[in-house]
C-alpha cells in the first residue's frame, strides 16, 4: 500500500520540479544582457549607398579609407519574454555623431547628423536608458544611425542591451571610469606636474660657466611636456570642440607632437646633451617632429586620406624609438637613478605607442583605448620625481654654497679685521713716531734757540752772569715742560696748569715772586689734541717768562674756571705793566689762534692779565 502511494506521488513531484526549473530558466534567459554583434548596415559614401550584412565592431576609417559619410545599423534581437525590470543600452564607442532608435522609437540623439566636422561623441562610452514597455516579447530592432568624419576614429563597437543594474552599474560605469574619469585624472595630474615644474623654472636660477644666471631648462621642458599632455587629455572631455574638426584635429595632433618634442628635450637635458654642439641635430629633429605632425595631419584631413598621417606617425615612432634607444645605451654606460627611471619610462611609453599605432591605426578593431594615456602616468610620475629630485639637489647645493659663502665671508672679515688691526697698530706706531719726531724737533728748536742765545751772550761779553743763568734756566724749564706734555691727556687744561705749577713754582720763589693758585675743576677742551696742548703750554710759558724778565712783579696768579660752557684761563701779575697797543707779543696771538682760543690782554701799572677762553 505504501509503495503504491509513493509510485503515484513521484511522477507529479517530478513534473512540478521540471515546471519550476523551466520558469526559472526562462526568467534567467530573459534577464541576461544581450551582446549585439550582427545585423545589417546601410552606408552612404561620396553619394554611393550600399547595404549589406555587418558584424560588429565596425571601423569606419578601415572600411572606407577615411572618407566621410553616413551609416545606419539595424541590429535585431529576440526576447523570450517582456522584461520586468528597467533595461539599458551600453555602447562602448560610436561616432562621430549618432542617434539611437529602438523598435522605431527615438531614444537619444548625440549631435547633429546633418552637420559634419562638428561634435564627436566617440570619445566616451554611452549609456542609453530604455523606457518601460518599449521592449516586447519576440523580435526587437535596435537602429543606430551615425555620421562619420574623416580620420576621426568613427564607427560602431559591439552593443550590449540588458538589465540596467548590470549594463549601467557594471559595464558602463567601469568603461566610463577608465576613459572619461581617467582622462580627467590624467589631465589634473599633468596640470599639477606642469605647475610645479613651471614654478621651479620661474624661481630657480643657475649660474653657467661664464658666471651668468640662467633659468634651468630641464624645468621648462618638463612643464611644457606636462601642459601639452594635459591639453591632449582635455580633448577626451570635449564632445563639442570650439573649432571645426579640421582645425581642432591639427591642434590636438600638434599637442601630441609637442608632448613628444618637449619630453625629448627633457631627456636631452637629463642626459647632458642640451649644450653639446654634436647633439644640435636633436633640436632640429624635435622641431621637425612638430612641423611634420602639423603638416601631415592637415594634409590628411584636407584630402580625406588618413594614410598620410598614419605614415607620418610611423616615421615619428621610428625616430623616437631610435632616440630612446640611444638614451638607454648612454644610461647603461653612465647610469644614475634619474636616468634609469627615465629610460624605463621612455621604453615603456615607446612600446605602448607602437602598440597603439598597430591597433588603432592599422587593425580593424574598434573601440580600443590607447595605452599611451596610461603609460603617461608612469612617465609623468618619473618626470615629477626627477624634477623634485633636481630641485632638492639644487636646494642642498645652494644651502651648501650659502654656507660656504658665509664661511668665506666670515674668513674674509676675520682677515680684514686682522689687517685692520695691523694697520691700526702700524698707524699708532707711526703716529707715536711722528709725535716723538715733532717733540724732538720742538725740543731742538726751543732748547737750541736758548743755547744759541746763551752762546751769543758769552761771545758778546756784555751780558751778566744773571742774564746767562736766566737764559739757561728758561731752556731747562721749557725742556721739562715739553717732556711733561708727552703724558698729558688731550684737552685736560687742569693737568697742564698743574704741571706748569710744579715746574715753575720753585723758579718763581727763587726770583722772589709769590705764586697764587686759584684753579677750579674745568671740563676737557674738545679739539685740543696733543699738539694743541703743547702750543698752550708754550703760550703760558711765554707769558710767565715775560713776567720774570720784564714785569718786576712780586705776585703771579693762575686762575681757571668755567663760565657757562666756556673754559677760562687767566695769568695775572702785579708788575709795572706795558702798553698793549705798542708792545703786544705777536707770538701770543699766533699760538692762541692756532689752538682756537680767544686771547685778551689787559695791562696797567700794578696789574696785567693774559686771558684765554675755550668754547
Amino acid at each position: 500500500m505504501r509503495q503504491n502511494w509513493v509510485s503515484l506521488v513521484m511522477p507529479w513531484l517530478a513534473m512540478l520540479l521540471m515546471g519550476i526549473a523551466g520558469v526559472s530558466g526562462a526568467a534567467a534567459v530573459s534577464e541576461a544582457p544581450i551582446e549585439l554583434r550582427q545585423g545589417t548596415v546601410t552606408t552612404t559614401v561620396d553619394g554611393v549607398t550600399r547595404t549589406g550584412p555587418v558584424e560588429l565592431s565596425y571601423h569606419w576609417d578601415r572600411q572606407h579609407g577615411g572618407r566621410p559619410g553616413e551609416a545606419s545599423f539595424d541590429l535585431p534581437f529576440t526576447l523570450e519574454a517582456e522584461p520586468e525590470t528597467p533595461w539599458g543600452i551600453f555602447i562602448p564607442r560610436a561616432g562621430n555623431v549618432f542617434e539611437v532608435q529602438l523598435n522605431d522609437a527615438l531614444l537619444q540623439v548625440y549631435g547633429d547628423l546633418t552637420r559634419g566636422n562638428g561634435a564627436d561623441y566617440a570619445k566616451a562610452p554611452i549609456y542609453v536608458p530604455v523606457p518601460g514597455k518599449l521592449l516586447r516579447k519576440g523580435d526587437n530592432l535596435l537602429q543606430i544611425r551615425l555620421h562619420a568624419d574623416t580620420a576621426r576614429l568613427a564607427g560602431l563597437s559591439q552593443v550590449v542591451i540588458g538589465p540596467a543594474a548590470v549594463v549601467r552599474n557594471e559595464l558602463f560605469e567601469s568603461a566610463n571610469a577608465w576613459r572619461f574619469t581617467g582622462s580627467v585624472l590624467l589631465m589634473a595630474f599633468s596640470l599639477i606636474v606642469g605647475g610645479i615644474a613651471l614654478a621651479l623654472w620661474l624661481t630657480q636660477l643657475d649660474v653657467d660657466a661664464g658666471g651668468v644666471q640662467r633659468r634651468v631648462g630641464i624645468y621648462f621642458w618638463a612643464a611644457l611636456a606636462a601642459f601639452f599632455w594635459a591639453a591632449r587629455m582635455a580633448d577626451g572631455l570635449v564632445a563639442e570642440p570650439p573649432l571645426s574638426w579640421g582645425s581642432w584635429g591639427v591642434l590636438m595632433a600638434a599637442c601630441y607632437a609637442g608632448w613628444v618634442a618637449a619630453s625629448m628635450m627633457f631627456v636631452c637635458h637629463l642626459a647632458g646633451w642640451a649644450n653639446e654642439r654634436r647633439y644640435l641635430w636633436v633640436r632640429w629633429s624635435v622641431a621637425g617632429i612638430v612641423a611634420g605632425t602639423v603638416l601631415f595631419s592637415a594634409l590628411s584631413l584636407q584630402r580625406d586620406e588618413p594614410a598620410w598621417f598614419t605614415g607620418w606617425l610611423a616615421v615619428e615612432l621610428v625616430f623616437v624609438a631610435a632616440f630612446v634607444g640611444a638614451f638607454a645605451v648612454a644610461t647603461l654606460r653612465s647610469p644614475s637613478d634619474d636616468r634609469l627611471l627615465m629610460a624605463g619610462a621612455a621604453l615603456v611609453t615607446v612600446a605602448f605607442g607602437a602598440r597603439d599605432w598597430l591597433v588603432i591605426r592599422l587593425s580593424d578593431a574598434y573601440g580600443e583605448t590607447t595605452w599611451v594615456r596610461y603609460s603617461s602616468v608612469f612617465f609623468g610620475a618619473v618626470l615629477l620625481l626627477i624634477v623634485l629630485r633636481r630641485f632638492r639637489a639644487a636646494t642642498v647645493e645652494a644651502r651648501g654654497s650659502v654656507a660656504a659663502l658665509a664661511e668665506r665671508v666670515a674668513q674674509r672679515e676675520r682677515e680684514l679685521a686682522a689687517t685692520y688691526a695691523e694697520l691700526e697698530a702700524a698707524a699708532q706706531v707711526q703716529a707715536r713716531t711722528h709725535e716723538r719726531e715733532r717733540i724732538l724737533r720742538e725740543m731742538h728748536d726751543g732748547v737750541g734757540s736758548h743755547i744759541s742765545s746763551a752762546i751769543r751772550q758769552l761771545q758778546s761779553g756784555q751780558s751778566s752772569s744773571g742774564d746767562l743763568l736766566r737764559t739757561l734756566r728758561d731752556s731747562l724749564d721749557q725742556l721739562k715742560l715739553q717732556i711733561d706734555s708727552i703724558h698729558l691727556p688731550p684737552g685736560d687744561v687742569g693737568a697742564l696748569l698743574a704741571a706748569a705749577r710744579y715746574r715753575l713754582e720753585p723758579r718763581l720763589a727763587s726770583a722772589g715772586i709769590e705764586f697764587e693758585w686759584a684753579v677750579d675743576e674745568v671740563e676737557p677742551v674738545a679739539g685740543l689734541d696733543a699738539h694743541g696742548m703743547r702750543q698752550l703750554q708754550f703760550l703760558l710759558f711765554e707769558a710767565i717768562s715775560n713776567v720774570l724778565q720784564h714785569a718786576e712783579a712780586t705776585v703771579l696768579r693762575f686762575e681757571a674756571g668755567m663760565q657757562g660752557k666756556t673754559v677760562q684761563l687767566r695769568v695775572i701779575d702785579n708788575g709795572k705793566g706795558f702798553d698793549t697797543a705798542k708792545h703786544m707779543p705777536r707770538s701770543l696771538s699766533e699760538r692762541s689762534g692756532a689752538i682756537g682760543a680767544r686771547l685778551t690782554v689787559e695791562s696797567r701799572p700794578g696789574r696785567t692779565v693774559v686771558q684765554l677762553e675755550f668754547d
